[in-house]
């Protein structure tokens, strides 16, 4: 007797990703894809760094491997891409991979300048295939229950808001010297951009002052070096929200929200892992998480599995999921949070406010959006 085939059964054939990049986040999200987003496979990875490659696959059952990312775009059994390589490689990987009829998720940011992204989004667009940019704050409980709160006008009109991110540390920062300069705005603080561009949807930010220095690691500042940043930003319907990171917070990783608006505020995270306290004669504790993949990983796998969903939907014809509020982070949302993070950097460089760029008009059209 023969087995069946479940998707002669009338399920959906799954989603076929191929791997960009098997670093750190590239390795979290080939395991989230091959272990725990259903309807999709990890089917193939490609790095430089071979060996790297080999050993993820190996460790997750995955037989194609290869060094150059074109082999995954030519092969005509991928659906799609996650993208995971250096920041400086993720425009061009976009246009690529759209013109190859791949759709995309890609880590931010999704491009290093306004003229580049707008290139990518444009054959994304020109394509018709979904794109996805990575920020898994949506995809967070707290988050999503703040946003549904929001939606149904429990805040009112938002007035003031807030949004932080403190990495954990020891009060050094391991390799600093080798970080990328103006990376507390591009890859640190995008993230709270969009949380507050989310937070105050509708509205556009129209102009950010930002103040940065390096405050753990003070010596590395005479080269370009910033680990501490807060930036005030005004938006459109008047609102004035408050973005700050710092890079060696102590107790842990710390990631928080807040809208206050004319009916009252809304607040999301929490900088211990759960609500459980402990009270002995050395006071007060809780426990802290100490890693991006301890605190998001449900946050990361939702994020994945949403983008398999929109892009089956799409595949097969059948309608993208809905719900009551916007979810999936688009071409907008990934353009617009960079745009910002520019514009802090012109804000530093020139010691005052600077305007954000507005999109190019006609403005770019969000991919089909998923909600819960």
């Amino acid at each position: 007797m023969a087995y069946i085939e479940q998707h002669s059964a009338g399920l959906s054939a799954p989603v076929k990703v191929g791997l960009i990049g098997s670093g750190w986040m590239g390795a979290f999200h080939a395991e989230s894809i091959a272990r725990r987003v259903p309807g999709a496979v990890l089917a193939a990875i490609a790095d430089p760094n071979v060996e790297s490659a080999q050993t993820l696959a190996q460790s997750l059952g995955t037989a194609k491997v290869t060094a150059d990312a074109a082999d995954i775009l030519a092969d005509p059994e991928i659906d799609a891409v996650v993208i995971a390589s250096p920041a400086r490689f993720h425009s061009a990987l976009i246009t690529q991979a759209a013109a190859a009829g791949k759709h995309v998720f890609c880590e931010k940011p999704a491009g290093q300048g306004l003229d580049e992204l707008d290139a990518a989004l444009a054959a994304v667009e020109k394509a018709g295939v979904h794109f996805q940019i990575g920020f898994n704050r949506r995809y967070a409980d707290d988050f999503q229950a703040a946003k549904k709160d929001l939606a149904a006008g429990i805040a009112g009109q938002p007035q003031l808001l807030r949004s932080l991110t403190r990495d954990p540390g020891n009060g050094s920062i391991p390799n600093a010297a080798r970080v990328p300069a103006w990376t507390v705005f591009l890859e640190t603080l995008i993230h709270d951009f969009d949380t507050l561009n989310w937070f105050n949807e509708g509205a556009e930010p129209v102009e950010v002052y930002a103040v940065a220095d390096a405050l753990v690691e003070p010596e590395l500042r005479d080269q370009g070096f910033l680990d501490t940043a807060v930036v005030t930003i005004r938006y459109s319907n008047g609102a004035i929200a408050v973005a700050e990171a710092n890079f060696s917070a102590l107790y842990g990783y710390d990631i928080r929200g807040e809208v206050f608006g004319s009916k009252g505020m809304v607040q999301a995270g929490r900088a211990t892992e759960t609500a459980a306290r402990r009270y002995t004669a050395e006071g007060l504790s809780a426990d802290t998480p100490r890693l991006n993949v301890e605190l998001f990983r449900q946050a990361y796998t939702d994020e994945l599995a949403d983008f398999a969903a929109t892009v089956r939907a799409q595949r097969d014809g059948t309608p993208p999921p809905s719900g009551a509020f916007t979810l999936t982070p688009g071409a907008a949302d990934a353009r617009r949070a960079l745009a910002m993070a520019l514009a802090c950097i012109e804000s530093v460089k020139q010691g005052g406010p600077v305007a954000v760029a507005a999109a190019p008009v006609p403005a770019l059209r969000d991919d089909a959006r998923a909600g819960v």
